[in-house]
């Protein structure tokens, strides 16, 4: 007879193997289907697994730096550019899939079909850069102290019911919902701290405190360290040649460079001139007048420096002006309307950016996720079952935004403006819109760069012709963020980038209970039941099909609201740089230019370029 305890051990023994066999050990995962890299993979395939190893890259940074503390970055200070460089996560993606990811600090992953929790098996190998191992407390230590310090983890990590330590190697983590197939990735791309390090003291004898903003050099686990810096300056970020993860298969043919320098500057004019005079190597050109009529010098004319542009197909994008939302004045969608109509577009698009923009007409605008037409079939039958929770005209009217082409049409949007801004009770009294109370309708523009100052003041015109009393006020950028993250704002630029596979982050991005956390990235304050219910359609999607058209339905709810005023778009990344440089025969299909993360130093290119200034 066997006794009830050994029976007991035997059911659990094999529960175990159940669970064992319901979730594997892999050593990737894509969100939809099988990732495209075997266990055995020796490196991406288009990388040089033989790039020369040598040189020094230099960036530009607008703004400045007061910290090294990437636990507080976002709330506390203004943290330094290169700290990627110094810290790594669990996992890592490729960039020629549009969401798989790779075993970096953690050789394995594991989690059941109901994605109810994620296992992570640290590889043995990995250390921090004074020697001593990436272990499991790292792990649980960096999850309860970013979440504790930055309400922007803190909400990204919210389904996460428990962090539990299973040895000095495994953690797992369990969720408090299942189905939601992108939690495990989420939890993958955590980034890991020295618990050690942070819990011991500074070399005068202080108590490190991860709570406070700090200059003191951080220890990493990651291919560089930090070599020098001056503070809100610049900063030089050097290779380290004993790195514990040289030799790992998602690292062969990257990291090339011996050092890595950001130097920061307070102007944007400034920056560009700086790269002109040979003082940044590479910079990413996001002016389409600075690409029209700003690389006209003599070391462009000699070869010297080059400009190339890069397909984006990695993401799409929504940039806006935001309409906040938590002002009573933004509360009507009629009055939001007319602010979009009152948007000259195409006469800044000419006069401004010499005709190389189109207007975004969508949340996820170059991906073919954006919405368009009518709603068919899926994407259909998803907006019925909320339909008395989502605008009527999804069904019978597409978005479109506004056309200003000719002055016709700019009179035509004006009436239209002021129609329905009459509709929503502002009429129009010795050339103010006024109220039934007799308040005024006032609004301001808040930018952060003199640039912004070419586009808002052409809006400020048109606005200013339906008797809206506006202002422009332009802000360092430690006031934009603050006044930002406080939604203290009447409207500002917003920005969103979108990947292949959207997920938890449209929570962050539109969801109700982000709208009212501070810092969060729901600049309108959106807050709506309809809005809310399609994210959870897009969260929990099954398959590729119903996440396209959970998506469309969301992109398509979110523009019928009128949110937000659509600005612009380029779908190539436009580069410059000095010629010191090589890559890839083969470039990624989702990287974009992947500088510097796949190129090296060309010793024979950078002869003939000149010596760095």
């Amino acid at each position: 007879m066997i006794r009830p305890i050994l029976l007991s051990l035997l059911a659990c023994l094999s529960f175990s193997t159940v669970l064992a066999q319901e979730a594997p050990w892999r050593h990737g995962a894509a969100l939809l289907g099988e990732p495209k890299y075997p266990p055995d993979f020796k490196h991406f395939d288009y990388v040089n697994p033989n790039a020369p190893k040598g040189g020094l890259v230099r960036f530009g940074v607008q703004g400045t730096f007061d910290s090294f503390n990437i636990a507080v970055a976002g709330v506390k200070g203004s943290p330094e550019a290169g700290l990627g460089l110094v810290y790594e996560t669990l996992v890592t993606s490729s960039l020629d899939e549009p969401s798989a990811t790779y075993g970096l600090l953690a050789e394995a992953f594991s989690y059941p079909e109901d994605y109810s929790s994620v296992t992570f098996r640290l590889r043995p190998e990995a250390k921090w850069n004074d020697g001593k191992p990436v272990t499991a407390d790292d792990v649980i230590f960096s999850f309860e102290v970013l979440k504790a310090n930055s309400p922007t983890y803190a909400f990204y990590y919210k389904n996460v019911e428990k962090a539990e330590k299973l040895g000095e190697r495994e953690i797992r983590f369990v969720f408090d919902e299942k189905g939601n197939r992108e939690l495990p990735q989420i939890m993958g791309q955590l980034l890991i701290l020295p618990k050690h390090w942070w819990e011991g003291t500074t070399p005068d004898g202080r108590k490190r405190d991860i709570t406070q903003t700090g200059l003191e050099p951080p220890l990493g686990s990651g291919p560089y360290r930090l070599k020098s810096f001056d503070a809100g300056r610049n900063s030089t970020y050097e290779r380290v040649k004993d790195y514990w993860g040289a030799g790992v298969n998602v690292n062969v043919g990257q990291n090339n460079f011996d050092e890595v320098r950001y130097e920061y500057y307070r102007d944007a004019t400034v920056l560009l001139e700086a790269f002109k005079g040979d003082r940044i190597d590479f910079r990413v050109e996001n002016s389409a007048r600075n690409w029209a009529t700003g690389y006209d010098f003599p070391a462009r004319q000699q070869g010297k420096v080059i400009l190339e542009e890069f397909p984006n197909r990695t993401s799409g994008v929504m940039q806006a002006f935001v309409l906040n939302l938590r002002r009573d004045k933004f509360k009507d969608q009629r009055v939001r309307r007319a602010f979009n109509l009152a948007f000259p577009f195409e006469e800044i698009n000419r006069t401004i950016f010499s005709g190389q923009y189109e207007r975004i007409g969508s949340y996820f605008q170059g991906l073919d996720l954006a919405s368009s037409g009518l709603p068919e079939e899926k994407e259909r039958a998803i907006l019925e079952s909320i339909k008395d929770k989502i605008p009527a005209e999804v069904f019978t009217t597409p978005y479109k935004n506004p056309v200003s082409d000719t002055t016709d049409a700019v009179r035509a949007n004006l009436r239209e403006a002021d129609r329905l801004l009459r509709e929503a009770g502002w009429e129009l009294k010795d050339r103010r819109r006024v109220n039934a109370k007799g308040e005024t309708l006032t609004v301001e523009l808040l930018g952060d760069t003199p640039n912004d100052e070419r586009v808002y003041l052409p809006y400020k015109a048109s606005l200013d012709r339906l008797g809206i009393v506006t202002t422009v006020r332009i802000v360092d950028d430690v006031q934009y963020v603050n006044r930002t993250r406080s939604f203290d704002f009447d409207i500002a630029g917003g920005i969103w980038v979108q990947s292949q596979s959207p997920g938890n982050e449209q929570r962050e991005f539109w969801g109700s209970q982000a709208a009212r956390r501070e810092g969060s990235r729901n600049l309108p304050g959106i807050s709506d039941p309809g809005v809310d219910a399609l994210i959870d359609r897009v969260i929990f999607a099954k398959d590729r099909e119903e996440l396209v058209a959970a998506t469309k339905a969301l992109d398509r709810v979110l523009l019928a609201h009128d949110y937000v005023v659509p600005q612009w778009t380029y779908g190539k990344q436009r580069t410059a740089r000095w010629d010191r440089f090589s890559r890839p025969e083969t470039m990624p299909r989702y990287g974009a230019s992947a500088f510097p993360t796949i190129w090296w130093f060309d010793a024979a290119k950078a002869a003939k370029t000149g010596a760095v200034r």
